[in-house]
Protein backbone atom coordinates (compact mmCIF):
# COMPACT_ATOMS: atom_id res chain seq x y z
CA UNK A 1 0.00 0.00 0.00
CA UNK A 2 1.32 3.40 -0.91
CA UNK A 3 1.06 6.12 1.74
CA UNK A 4 -0.51 9.40 0.61
CA UNK A 5 -0.58 12.81 2.24
CA UNK A 6 -4.32 12.55 2.89
CA UNK A 7 -3.83 9.53 5.18
CA UNK A 8 -4.05 9.83 8.95
CA UNK A 9 -0.67 10.10 10.71
CA UNK A 10 -1.94 7.71 13.37
CA UNK A 11 -3.10 5.13 10.82
CA UNK A 12 0.23 5.19 8.98
CA UNK A 13 2.27 4.68 12.16
CA UNK A 14 -0.12 2.02 13.40
CA UNK A 15 0.16 0.06 10.14
CA UNK A 16 3.89 0.70 9.65
CA UNK A 17 5.40 1.24 13.13
CA UNK A 18 8.91 1.66 11.74
CA UNK A 19 7.78 4.90 10.02
CA UNK A 20 7.67 6.59 13.44
CA UNK A 21 11.37 7.38 13.04
CA UNK A 22 10.66 9.28 9.82
CA UNK A 23 8.09 11.47 11.58
CA UNK A 24 10.48 12.06 14.50
CA UNK A 25 13.38 12.86 12.17
CA UNK A 26 11.19 15.39 10.35
CA UNK A 27 10.36 17.05 13.67
CA UNK A 28 6.89 15.58 13.97
CA UNK A 29 6.13 13.59 17.09
CA UNK A 30 2.51 13.93 16.02
CA UNK A 31 1.47 10.33 16.23
CA UNK A 32 1.67 10.63 20.01
CA UNK A 33 -0.56 13.69 20.20
CA UNK A 34 -4.34 13.69 20.14
CA UNK A 35 -4.47 15.56 16.80
CA UNK A 36 -2.76 12.65 15.02
CA UNK A 37 -5.96 10.65 15.22
CA UNK A 38 -7.82 13.08 12.97
CA UNK A 39 -5.07 15.04 11.19
CA UNK A 40 -3.72 13.75 7.94
CA UNK A 41 -0.06 13.91 6.97
CA UNK A 42 -0.49 17.05 4.88
CA UNK A 43 -2.19 18.93 7.74
CA UNK A 44 0.51 17.87 10.19
CA UNK A 45 3.23 18.95 7.77
CA UNK A 46 1.66 22.36 7.25
CA UNK A 47 1.57 22.96 11.00
CA UNK A 48 5.26 22.04 11.28
CA UNK A 49 6.46 23.79 8.09
CA UNK A 50 7.39 20.55 6.35
CA UNK A 51 6.92 19.74 2.66
CA UNK A 52 4.27 16.96 2.69
CA UNK A 53 5.35 15.55 -0.67
CA UNK A 54 8.94 15.11 0.51
CA UNK A 55 7.82 13.47 3.76
CA UNK A 56 5.44 11.08 1.98
CA UNK A 57 8.20 10.16 -0.49
CA UNK A 58 10.56 9.36 2.41
CA UNK A 59 7.89 7.29 4.16
CA UNK A 60 7.16 5.31 1.01
CA UNK A 61 10.89 4.68 0.44
CA UNK A 62 11.22 3.23 3.93
CA UNK A 63 8.11 1.08 3.52
CA UNK A 64 9.33 -0.23 0.17
CA UNK A 65 12.77 -1.03 1.59
CA UNK A 66 11.23 -2.79 4.59
CA UNK A 67 8.87 -4.83 2.42
CA UNK A 68 11.65 -5.81 0.00
CA UNK A 69 14.20 -6.67 2.69
CA UNK A 70 15.12 -10.34 2.87
CA UNK A 71 13.54 -12.18 5.76
CA UNK A 72 15.85 -12.98 8.63
CA UNK A 73 16.91 -16.59 8.76
CA UNK A 74 15.81 -18.50 11.86
CA UNK A 75 18.48 -19.10 14.46
CA UNK A 76 19.21 -22.78 14.95
CA UNK A 77 18.62 -24.07 18.46
CA UNK A 78 21.50 -25.93 20.09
Amino acid sequence: MKVTKDMSIFDVVQRYPYTAEIFFYAGMGCFGCHAARFENIEQGCLVHGIDPDELVAAINEVIEAEENAPAAEPVAAN
